[in-house]
């Protein structure tokens, strides 16, 4: 077996990532995640993929008497990829050859997970199939004859429920000797004669010619710069004269007609042995709720129950008695008074003890603030997400939300990480890395800086305007939405590119599974304390460093006629809005302060509330939108957002000074 051919842009680091192992591919939410942990233990590191923002997890395994790695693939429907997620995938199968490939499926959806399998059968690399959720499947009254779709195949397949571990000493000794696959897709006569032309002037490698064929003649554009290097030019200019001609003669788009093709195999394979009986009661039940909750109008008050029940959750439990519990109970009660007595005790330099017990001390702020504040609200948020994703209901919330979202250059799919902002804005943002375009995610992230509170200022905010009116409140949330779609509207003329289309599949609704709940949740739980919990700390630093310098002191005494001129707020207002740089929800806390002791009309009030969620995001926000787009678009964006945000403050207090209202 020849060597891979080299990516443009592979390193060191990527051959060690992606050197021979066991590679676990398939489709989002099919118990992939749960897999890897049954079959690796505890012990895993997780790490970007080299030249992208996209995370990969490993780890490893003993087989055979050795240890050998296992890499666990972001979830993807195809390896033509239409999602940085799917390049990702594809990638790690394409430059260095696997001693196995596992692929898993839902057992539910068979003919995807059929059209998986024949994608790695035209690549030519050993494989087992995975048919995961067996359980549920039968649950369904779906059988699958896993013997006869070996047969068909020409590969071991293996049935499991990972969950429970049930089938993984079987899927052990499957990956000891993996095979290739022997069926292969019969494509339309025009793209055999063109795929016949193109695979001798291709590269040799682990890859089959036939694979990488069907990729370049579909215009996959993320392959561009590999063509480029490993073919010579003129073969590069006769591949593309055939991939015209090609193009020419069909009606759709070249990677349209070869899925449907792919997919229409897989359905006719899963037909044959697959068997279902009737549906029990129970799941008669389940296929009505199915069609309630994205019908497009009894979809929306199913909606609106999902969105309070999630609220009395995270905004209520999270929010409000684990925070009290946590801040006041332990950190302000035990932790920071003994913290703070050990360094005055045995500290002798001011600078240190204020560096670790001070206002802005890694101890009384930074770890009070992501362990005591942020970690419950976002902890209930995941279990809530977990929830509604392994139940099947967060697909059908982006269907529900699809038409809306295309009047701001949008789909469906954007929703997922805009509902995430309301737990944690920095958690959002990287998840926006689910959508398929530069434009789409640029879009997201603008929009989640902008106007999408963050849990935790969202419950403060809420406790000071519904001190006032409902009028008041109604004021809030529409500038918010109004500020949503213009923006969005004119982010999506504005920002080069294209959107995509809007593609989701719906899998069936089900319970929720317990292990699943804590496996997902576990794992975000992991990510906020390695990737945000440092954030909080160094933008800790960086205010204690601008409160030693006397720079937050400079800032207050500029932002303070702004303040006062164009948003008709008293000078004390300017340290709130700055340490809500820090904290979102401190400078709400701030607001509330200020209004409780009666320094601010209610006018001043609606108007603080709205130009501080507008304002800027918090440092914690700020640099995983560094981290995720660069300094230049983290920087571009607060350069949009607080001008922005002083406008909209200012033109609202001209506006109720001009038509007074009731908000009291």
């Amino acid at each position: 077996m020849t060597e891979a051919a080299t990516l443009p842009g592979e390193d060191l680091e990527k051959r060690e990532v992606t050197r021979s192992g066991i590679v676990l591919v398939g489709q989002p939410n099919v118990g992939k995640s749960a897999l890897f942990g049954a079959l690796t233990g505890s012990y895993v590191t997780v790490s970007n993929y080299p030249g992208t923002t996209v995370e990969i997890t490993s780890g490893s395994m003993t087989l055979g008497g050795r240890k050998i790695q296992v890499i666990d693939t972001p979830g993807a429907h195809s390896f033509n990829p239409t999602s940085e997620d799917e390049r990702v995938t594809r990638d790690v199968l394409l430059t260095r050859p696997a001693e196995a490939v596992v692929a898993v499926g839902d057992a539910k959806d068979l003919d995807r997970t059929i059209a998986i399998a024949l994608q790695l059968n035209e690549m030519e690399v050993p494989y087992v199939l995975c048919l995961n959720m067996m359980d549920e499947a039968r649950g369904r009254g779906i059988e699958v004859d896993h013997d006869s779709l070996a047969e068909e195949l020409g590969v071991d397949v293996v049935p499991t429920v990972a969950i429970l571990r049930k089938g993984l000493p079987q899927l052990r000794s499957a990956i000891e000797t993996p095979k290739t696959g022997r069926i292969h897709v019969r494509y339309p006569a025009p793209i055999e004669r063109a795929l016949d032309e193109v695979a001798p002037l291709l590269p040799e490698t682990h890859i089959s010619k036939r694979a990488l064929g069907l990729m370049v003649l579909s215009g996959d554009e993320t392959l561009a710069d590999w063509i480029k290097e490993n073919v010579a030019s003129p073969a590069r200019a006769a591949i593309e004269d055939i991939r015209q001609a090609l193009r020419r003669a069909f009606r759709d788009p070249l990677r349209y007609v070869i899925n449907q093709a792919r997919y229409g195999h897989a359905w006719e394979i899963a037909s044959r042995v697959t068997s279902r009986r009737r549906a029990e009661g129970r799941r008669a039940v389940f296929r009505w709720i199915d069609t309630v909750t994205i019908h497009p109008v009894w979809g929306i008050p199913c909606l609106a129950a999902v969105l309070y029940l999630v609220y009395q959750f995270v905004g209520v439990l999270g929010a409000g008695l684990a925070v009290d519990f946590l801040e006041e109970g332990l950190f302000n009660t035990w932790i920071n008074p003994a913290a703070t007595s050990l360094f005055d005790r045995f500290v002798p330099w001011t600078w240190l003890r204020d560096l670790f017990v001070g206002e802005y001390g890694l101890i009384t702020m930074a770890l009070t603030y992501s362990m005591a504040l942020i970690f419950p609200i976002v902890g209930t948020f995941f279990i809530a997400f977990s929830v509604l994703e392994d139940s099947g209901y967060l697909p059908r919330l982006a269907v529900i939300v699809n038409r809306g979202f295309k009047t701001i250059g949008l789909n469906g799919k954007a929703v997922l990480p805009m509902i995430l902002g309301l737990g944690c804005g920095t958690m959002a943002t990287l998840t926006t890395r689910i959508l398929h375009t530069r434009k789409e995610r640029l879009i997201v992230i603008l929009l989640l800086a902008l106007g999408v509170p963050c849990s935790a200022q969202l419950a403060v905010i809420a406790t000071v305007l519904g001190s006032l009116s409902v009028l008041a409140m109604g004021i809030w949330v529409g500038v918010l939405a109004l500020v949503l779609i213009l923006v969005g509207a004119l982010a999506t003329r504005v920002f080069p590119g294209r959107g995509s289309d809007f593609v989701m599949e719906l899998p069936p609704l089900r319970i929720p599974r317990l292990g699943n709940i804590l496996i997902k949740t576990a794992a975000r739980i992991e990510w906020y304390l390695k990737e945000a919990v440092p954030l909080f700390v160094l933008g800790t630093l960086l205010l204690f460093v601008a409160d030693r310098l006397g720079v937050l002191t400079i800032l207050e005494r500029l932002a303070e006629p702004v303040l006062t001129t164009l948003l008709g707020l008293p000078a004390e207002t300017a340290a709130v809005f700055i340490i809500g740089f820090l904290r979102r929800d401190f400078g709400a806390a701030g607001l509330y302060e200020m209004s409780q002791a009666g320094t601010l009309d209610a006018v001043q009030i609606v108007v603080a509330a709205v130009t501080m969620t507008l304002f800027i995001p918090c440092i914690a926000h700020f640099f995983m939108m560094v981290k995720e787009r660069g300094w230049r678009t983290g920087f571009a964006i607060l350069a949009f957002v607080m001008p922005f945000a002083l406008a909209v403050g200012a033109f609202l207090n001209w506006l109720l000074r001009l038509v007074p209202l009731p908000l009291q």
